[in-house]
């Protein structure tokens, strides 16, 4: 038996698709059974298209399933993903996140562990902002926060952010170092969602 995690992310020009994509591939080395999923683009195309990278990524991720409520009903784990706005929450993932008002009456969050991750343009934009106000919502649903801590090399090599893996837009695509933090990411996640779930193998 595995436990099932769900990478919900919202990327514009590619960096947090990367992330999630290594939180995922860490998740599913741990032993879990992974629903990578992308939220909604609420952006109109005009905005989109002046931009080349967000139209780009936007063509070439129109494959990756769409985020829905079902997904935080399946999954045992959950790690979000955002890029920063402002030192912010980006409003395509908050919008998502706004609809699980249901969810979170019922208790479907509760006692799960969750995890998030981030990109903003520069190191200092906004990265560790971002991450703590995805906690605060994790903090509403009562769910357990694992944040990857100062707890494997991997975290100092990718600049030591102990709240989750973020990674700096303008110093181009994240690199293995970055990749690696957040495969570590995904990994901590599942071993803590097994320990929870009583299937713990190590």
């Amino acid at each position: 038996m595995s436990v099932k995690v769900a990478v919900i992310y919202y990327s514009a020009t590619g960096s947090v698709h990367q992330l999630a994509q290594a939180v995922a591939e860490g998740a599913e080395k741990a032993g879990a059974e992974v629903r990578l999923r992308r939220v909604p683009e609420l952006a109109p195309d005009a905005a989109i298209d002046s931009n080349p990278a967000w139209r780009a990524h936007v063509d070439a991720t129109g494959d990756v399933e769409v985020a829905t409520l079902e997904d935080l009903e399946w999954a045992d784990a959950y790690a979000f993903g955002s890029p920063t706005r402002f030192g912010n929450v980006s409003a395509q993932l908050k919008q998502y996140v706004d609809t699980s008002g249901g969810l979170w009456q019922r208790g479907v969050m509760a006692d799960k562990p969750a995890t998030a991750f981030t990109s903003a343009h520069n190191v200092h934009g906004g990265n560790e902002s971002t991450l703590l106000a995805l906690y605060n919502t994790f903090h509403h649903w009562g769910s357990v926060i694992v944040s990857p801590g100062f707890t494997d090399p991997a975290v100092y090599a990718a600049g030591g952010n102990p709240y989750g893996t973020a990674h700096p837009g303008a110093n181009g695509a994240p690199g293995e170092e970055v990749l690696q933090a957040a495969r570590y990411q995904g990994t901590r996640l599942t071993r803590i969602a097994k320990r929870l779930k009583g299937l713990a193998d190590d």
